[in-house]
């Protein structure tokens, strides 16, 4: 079953474009999210053309380069086809950002090291995920949408919150796959199995509640970055 859905998971990353072409891969991903999953997007900032992997943005100090709005804003967010076609038709290599929340999915993520053990140890405990998003540095775990009231109390009832765990909750926003950012090609870690509906997500408590108890167990502190 293991080797069916991981064929299944590779035959939807190349058709939302991850084996094209960049520009080509960008807009069809777009396209994916926005109309048939229903996932607001909008276009990222990118890189700066000097490279360096530097962001085009303004900000010497960018943590996260070319993986976040700027023009338009995050509430430009869209599931419009006219529109997402309109930003990746002008914009084609731009990154793809997921506007997290609302109805569209959350996240948590961890260092990458961390994660990769974080999710094996998931696995060994039976705990079903969705989609998992990857860089270079990070691993992104899409969780159901979340409000704040509740990510607070289930944070006040663990009794240690690694450090480097972020939450990308109402507000938020992460870069999906294909996107070039300056953390290296955005990457499907686990990706979505094929279909026109939404992928599911699990609960953010199932996964934050496994992650804590797993770093915890392994002895695993996950270091600021």
């Amino acid at each position: 079953m293991r080797e069916i859905l991981g064929r299944r998971r590779r035959l939807l990353s190349w058709r939302i474009g991850t084996r094209s072409g960049r520009g080509a891969g960008q807009l069809g991903a777009a396209l994916t999210f926005a109309t048939a999953w229903r996932w607001p997007v909008l276009p990222g900032v990118g890189l700066d053309r000097r490279g360096g992997g530097r962001c085009a943005c303004p900000d010497p100090e960018c943590v996260v380069p070319g993986a976040h709005p700027l023009d338009p804003g995050l509430l430009a967010a869209s599931t419009d086809e006219r529109m997402v076609r309109w930003w990746w038709t002008n914009r084609p290599a731009a990154p793809v950002v997921l506007a997290t929340g609302g109805r569209a999915p959350c996240a948590v993520s961890l260092p990458a090291d961390a994660g990769e053990r974080a999710l094996a140890a998931l696995d060994e405990a039976g705990i079903r995920l969705g989609p998992v998003v990857a860089t270079e540095s990070r691993v992104f775990i899409l969780v159901a949408p979340y409000s704040l009231a509740q990510l607070g109390e289930l944070l006040h009832a663990q009794d240690h919150v690694p450090g480097s765990l972020r939450f990308h909750g109402e507000g938020g926003y992460l870069a999906l796959p294909p996107s070039g950012t300056g953390q290296g090609t955005v990457r499907w870690e686990r990706a979505p199995l094929p279909g026109s509906a939404a992928p599911w997500v699990p609960d953010v408590e199932a996964v934050v509640d496994a992650v804590v108890d797993a770093l915890t167990r392994m002895g695993v502190s996950a270091p600021e970055m």
